[in-house]
């Protein structure tokens, strides 16, 4: 379980995590703006549907642990190229590359494997320890990036040159190539051989009858409305950083401190709200995290602290990712509650992930836009509003889900 949540998220530091707390300087360092940020991301989307379908296959023929390791290792190359500083459509290359290295190699051996380390009772349990893992570890890399690129500057925020911040980026990304390198070995040498598929094992491909009846499950398309809900909330989290400094008026700096502060949630968030689910059932603990991301956005979108208190906006961001990565910890968890047989988890799983995770190919740019056309803090407002409309749109998706397992479970146990 640790080489999953270790590799787990290492495998999107690069791609990622490292915007999510540097924002407003990759923004500068790269000349782009947030448009143009958002279409990497979009790309990286696309490539990435084509990857959860053609994944679970590759998954049961090949070693768990070549696999990943493989990932990580493409990852990390990819990085070495953006520690170059490339022009867009460089850039637009290599997220294309990172959406087939992190997810056709990666995606589906994971989730699988997550599911099968936890019982039918523990299920929250085990999704809570890989988000929260994965969390602990995203956090604690951030940190130590940020201090990094603290020593960096020694003059005052407004001074600091564009080198300067070059510099101290390119160091950011190549210590986090070498992390994602280092993994790549542990998990090579040290990833448990019971995730592994044997040699002599048939592997089952799912039929096209399989593949039918699962579409036909209302849950599994209740599940990927969840997701896509829950996973517009996470990648909003990109602007937070940019909140801070363009808002809050914090320095580069102080900005990346917000991001990592709310990195550090995730563990925490993640792994009570799984333990919370196994005693009231995950799709009413996804509930209430959707509601808490909905009052949050909602006060911040309406830009009812920042004028007075900027400590109280940072309060309300943290309480907001309480309710983020509780849903990141919990939205595989309820396939349980679904009755999807274990033989049918990595079908599942494409299927979910492909309308699940649509939001790589359109949040980005819709940030982009949303921010670029109302500079400062009319369009992070807007933003926000923008969340709490899909924040309620999950309320309503997991409200319906948790009836129909509900009424599934009482059929089930009166035909007994």
């Amino acid at each position: 379980m640790l080489a999953l949540i270790i590799a787990g998220e290492a495998i999107f530091l690069l791609p990622f995590v490292l915007v999510r707390v540097f924002r407003p300087t990759i923004l500068e360092v790269f000349q782009i703006n947030n448009f143009e940020l958002g279409t990497l991301f979009s790309i990286y989307g696309m490539i990435a549907m084509g990857s959860y379908f053609l994944g679970g296959p590759i998954a049961d023929k090949f070693e768990s642990r070549k696999l990943m390791a493989a990932a990580l290792v493409l990852t990390a190359l990819g990085g070495i190229f953006i520690a170059t500083i490339p022009d867009l459509s460089n850039l637009k290359l290599i997220y294309g590359f990172w959406g087939m290295t992190t997810i056709l190699l990666f995606w589906a051996a994971l989730i699988k494997a997550t599911r099968e380390w936890g019982t039918k009772e523990t299920q929250g349990m085990s999704f809570g320890f890989l988000e929260g893992g994965r969390g602990a570890f995203a956090a604690i890399i951030a940190t130590f990036s940020v201090l990094i690129f603290s020593l960096f500057f020694t003059n005052e925020a407004e001074s600091v040159s564009y080198l300067q911040k070059k510099e101290a980026l390119q160091m950011i990304i190549l210590f986090v190539v070498g992390i994602v390198l280092i993994i790549a070995i542990f998990v090579w040498f040290f990833l448990p051989k019971s995730i592994e598929k044997e040699p002599q094992e048939t592997v089952k491909t799912a039929t096209f009858t399989t593949v039918i009846n699962i579409l036909k499950k209302p849950t599994i398309w209740l599940q990927a409305i969840i997701i896509v809900c829950a996973y517009v909330a996470y990648k909003i989290t990109d602007d937070f950083s940019l909140y801070a400094k363009e808002v809050l008026h914090y320095s580069d700096t102080e900005a990346a401190s917000v991001g990592t502060l709310a990195l550090w949630m995730r563990p925490v968030a993640a792994v009570t709200a799984g333990l919370i689910a196994d005693k009231i059932s995950s799709s009413k603990m996804i509930v209430y995290s959707f509601i808490c991301i909905s009052i949050t956005s909602i006060l911040i979108g309406f830009g009812l602290f920042e004028a007075t208190a900027a400590a109280i906006s940072v309060l309300i961001i943290i309480i907001m990712c309480v309710g983020i990565y509780a849903l990141r910890g919990l939205y595989f968890a309820i396939m349980e509650e679904a009755n999807i047989p274990l033989s049918q988890t990595g079908t599942a799983i494409g299927i979910i992930s492909v309308v699940g995770y649509t939001p790589d190919i359109f949040i980005g740019p819709i940030m982009g836009y949303i921010l670029d056309k109302n500079p400062g803090a009319i369009g992070h407002q807007n933003l926000f509003l923008f969340l709490a409309a899909f924040s309620c749109i999950g309320i309503l998706a997991a409200i319906y889900f948790g009836k129909i397992t509900r009424k599934n479970c009482f059929n089930s146990t009166k035909n007994h």
